[in-house]
């Protein structure tokens, strides 16, 4: 809302010029995510502590988890709070793009916050069961993309990474594809999380990578330079995108092992589903497979995990997801999860090479 108020006064203030461009409110709406994340989150921390809002442990988990029984959960309102605060005063409010990326961030947060108060109540980490936590997700998203398409008229081709002129046109099923794009990285990241620290990095890689593609895609010139597509209006994404890189960097003061606060359902499920959706936005949806390598393998060995003991009554990894193997191999738990941080810098790294590698 600064942006409205504060841009029209440049004729007499030409300081206030810079407000035109995304680069710069970008920039700012990064170090006021930074600042609020900072200041605000040892007030919840206490605030959690004194309402026992307190981290339930599955059982099945290694034991050394065990230990972290009653730490400050929900972390990831910090995140939402920052990154919408500062996007609702930086941004353009008459982008719809801005609005839907902010809608999912909200909805799949609401879904989280649900199973997060559900785990507190119940104990054990017992919170919505897996099909109505689908459920719940397939429904909200279903509308989002509907708003998607009738209210903002959505390109239905893809871009394929690597190739140039290779733009297939999903038609009608580019609706189910988006649907699948949202779920599938808010699940990844949700399953990513268990370790301290391990998720917000990819977050943070993946949101970065993003702020450059969103940019990219909402810039006629630089879209027709690279050969991406053109999405005007998707600029003003990078100003959340920003926001979501330095708020989740504040938590990560908090989240850094041993964590005095974990991001909690609230923040996975609405972190992945807000960067599945501005994937979807940006026309860089499948690049979202390279960035977001970590997640794609944590997702992946759960599910191979999982139907491979249906199927044999034997197991592939030690325990899934994937970080759980390492932990479980003798690899400390800051190690492992430094070691998955380098990864998911360099599937960020070549993320971006697909601007120029066509």
């Amino acid at each position: 809302m600064l942006y409205m108020l504060l841009f029209p006064l440049h004729t007499s203030h030409s300081v206030l010029n810079v407000l035109r461009y995304e680069t710069f409110r970008s920039m700012l709406a990064g170090l006021c995510a930074l600042t609020l994340s900072l200041a605000v989150g040892p007030v919840l921390i206490r605030r959690f502590r004194s309402a026992r809002v307190g981290q339930t442990i599955r059982w099945e988990v290694p034991a050394s988890h065990q230990k972290k029984a009653g730490t400050p959960t929900m972390g990831g309102l910090l995140i939402l709070a920052a990154s919408l605060l500062t996007t609702l005063l930086l941004a353009d409010p008459r982008d719809g793009y801005v609005w839907v990326a902010m809608v999912v961030l909200l909805g799949f947060g609401g879904i989280g916050l649900a199973d997060d108060l559900l785990k507190l109540r119940r104990g054990g980490g017992n919170g919505l069961s897996g099909p109505r936590k689908l459920l719940l997700q397939v429904v909200f998203s279903f509308f989002v993309v509907l708003v998607l398409f009738d209210y903002l008229g959505f390109d239905t081709r893809l871009a394929v990474p690597f190739f140039k002129n290779l733009h297939p046109d999903l038609g009608g099923f580019y609706l189910p594809f988006a649907m699948v794009v949202m779920i599938g990285c808010s699940n990844a990241v949700n399953l990513t999380d268990g370790l301290d620290g391990l998720a917000i990095g990819p977050v943070m890689t993946v949101a970065s990578s993003y702020w450059v593609f969103t940019y990219v895609a909402g810039n006629a010139k630089f879209a027709a330079y690279l050969g991406v597509a053109h999405v005007a209006g998707a600029g003003e994404l990078s100003i959340l995108c920003a926001a979501l890189v330095a708020s989740s960097l504040g938590f990560l003061w908090f989240n850094a092992y041993p964590a005095s606060m974990m991001m909690g359902d609230v923040g996975a499920l609405s972190l992945g589903g807000a960067l599945g959706m501005i994937s979807v936005l940006a026309k860089q949806e499948l690049v979202l497979v390279v960035a977001g390598g970590v997640f794609v393998v944590e997702a992946a060995s759960t599910i191979v995990q999982r139907y491979y003991f249906k199927l044999t009554r034997r197991r592939i990894f030690r325990m899934a997801p994937l970080h759980h193997h390492f932990e479980l191999g003798g690899w400390p738990e800051t190690q492992v999860v430094i070691r998955f941080w380098i990864v998911s810098i360099v599937c960020a790294l070549l993320a971006l090479s697909t601007l120029k590698l066509r």
